[in-house]
């Protein structure tokens, strides 16, 4: 995959594509075209800014979606509280704060290193089509990703007039202004469009064991997504039920034992992760597999809050997925930390005896610790999720709720997810109206949990984060905060200083 990860010396975030490979071997033929695909996929799983923290799209789920959100704790982490807690947004000179633009940067030029040249390559047109599409995709994927972090949340972006993002189409690294929000999703927008055009126009598929390369679904499923987020209700909809087809909803002993591990049927895209091709310690899996043998695992295990762990049904098999204590075990653990540290406790052997296979052996135990992401080896080995079919019923439902007059279609999309599936065999839902919109929040919360939704999805919702202590909730002290949506430059990052000095077409927009 060496086709496109050099760059030009004097380029400050090392992102462009080495103008020789531009011109010379990347454009000859689409066997090359195929392997810089590859390429890209690979560099979603990268380590980048010589950081054991920053490895690609794992981070973002991680350190950008689960920490600073409401409904996920690294339990007793206490020194990275100013980012679980959300104060780096304005401080421009932050590697948190200029990581996601650099990553993001170097899936765009690279796609469009692809997407420029694609027309003088040698190969049959239908394989031009596929892979045109599958870099549109990669760019339309990565501007969305970016207008989460870096732009205000629709509904306050003045229907879209507020700042966007250096729209980059092209190799040229001329100074460029900000787009606006607007013009940003009607970018992403285009390219989807075009995606899906070329997809179908090429006739091709992916193939058959391959779930980590772009394909028409992904384009949907990144469209679906997309539309949720700018409140274009009717698109998300559309969009969402079209990227599930095909794709059934995995059985509860998948879901349970590995099924956030390796692709199974519902599955639409994912990060490919080997023993020959891992990042050790610096992976997703490190710092999320609760049998990882990195210390980020062992010592700061993952856990859902107290709060959603009880709204989750006891007849629901996601509940079985922490090691929750009963009322009788409370004073068997530090409910400060979180710590379980009484060997002779019933929760402590519970967590052994229950939960032994999907631990480390030196690993500590928490109250509210998850099992839902284990590695397939150490250190931290494992396939990572982009989308599931879960989630397109999940943005279909929300959607719907916004159209109005769908309430029978919801109360089916939420039933065939989780009563049909079997991860609560008692689930009914008769719920109308706003009270049906809130049970659909709520099971998104349930399904996705961990996955890189959580801080995202208040941050649309326009909701506040509120973390609780012992006993209404579980959070350490030093991470039970309210976060308004108001505070924290309305959750936006600012751009990063080193995008500001290199381009000066975006003086004074970098904190807007």
């Amino acid at each position: 995959f060496g086709f496109l990860l050099s760059s030009c010396a004097d380029d400050y975030m090392d992102t462009m594509p080495e103008s020789s490979t531009a011109t010379g071997t990347l454009i000859e033929n689409t066997e090359n075209a195929k392997l810089a695909i590859n390429g890209i996929c690979r560099l979603m799983g990268n380590q980048y800014l010589g950081s054991q923290g920053f490895n690609g799209e794992g981070t973002i789920k991680t350190w950008y979606g689960n920490y600073p959100g409401n409904d996920f704790q690294k339990s007793n982490l206490t020194g990275w509280s100013s980012i679980i807690n959300g104060t780096y947004h304005e401080r421009n000179t932050s590697s948190y704060d200029y990581y996601p633009w650099f990553y993001y940067y170097k899936l765009i030029v690279n796609a469009n290193a692809i997407i420029v040249n694609i027309e003088n390559m040698t190969g049959i047109e239908s394989e031009k089509n596929f892979i045109k599409a599958q870099a549109l995709t990669f760019r339309a994927y990565s501007y969305f990703m970016m207008s989460q972090l870096y732009c205000h949340r629709w509904v306050d972006s003045n229907n879209g007039s507020s700042r966007g993002l250096p729209l980059r189409l092209d190799l040229s690294t001329e100074e460029l202004p900000a787009s606006t929000l607007a013009e940003t999703y009607a970018q992403i927008y285009q390219d989807l469009n075009d995606a899906i055009e070329n997809f179908q126009a090429s006739g091709l598929k992916r193939d058959a064991n391959d779930n980590y390369s772009p394909n028409l679904d992904v384009a949907y499923a990144t469209f679906a997504r997309a539309a949720l987020t700018r409140q274009d209700w009717a698109n998300a909809a559309k969009y969402a039920a079209l990227a599930r087809q095909g794709y059934s909803l995995m059985d509860v002993n998948e879901y349970v034992e590995g099924g956030f591990n390796t692709p199974n049927s519902e599955w639409i895209w994912s990060l490919y992760s080997a023993e020959d091709q891992q990042l050790y310690y610096y992976s997703f899996f490190a710092y999320q597999g609760s049998n990882s043998s990195a210390g980020a695992c062992r010592s700061y295990p993952c856990a859902i809050s107290k709060e959603l762990y009880d709204l989750i049904p006891e007849s629901d098999v996601r509940r079985g997925m922490f090691l929750a204590p009963t009322a009788e075990e409370v004073g068997s653990y530090n409910t400060k930390t979180g710590a379980i540290t009484d060997g002779k406790s019933s929760i402590y052997k519970r967590g052994w005896d229950v939960y032994g296979h999907k631990l480390n052996e030196a690993s500590k135990l928490f109250a509210y610790m998850q099992f839902k992401f284990q590695n397939t080896a150490n250190a931290g080995i494992g396939h990572v999720n982009h989308f599931r079919a879960s989630e397109m019923y999940l943005i279909e439902a929300e959607a719907k709720c916004h159209l109005g007059g769908k309430d029978a279609e919801i109360q089916q999309l939420l039933t065939e997810l989780t009563q049909g599936s079997g991860r609560d065999p008692e689930y009914t839902c008769d719920k109308t109206g706003a009270d049906l919109l809130e049970e659909v929040y709520l099971y998104r919360r349930i399904e996705l949990w961990g996955e890189g939704f959580d801080w995202f999805d208040y941050k649309r919702w326009k909701q506040p984060i509120v973390r609780k202590t012992h006993p209404e909730g579980s959070f350490h002290a030093q991470f039970a905060i309210t976060l308004e949506p108001s505070g924290e430059n309305q959750w936006t990052w600012v751009f990063p200083a080193k995008e500001c000095d290199y381009n000066d077409a975006l003086s004074g927009q970098y904190k807007e």
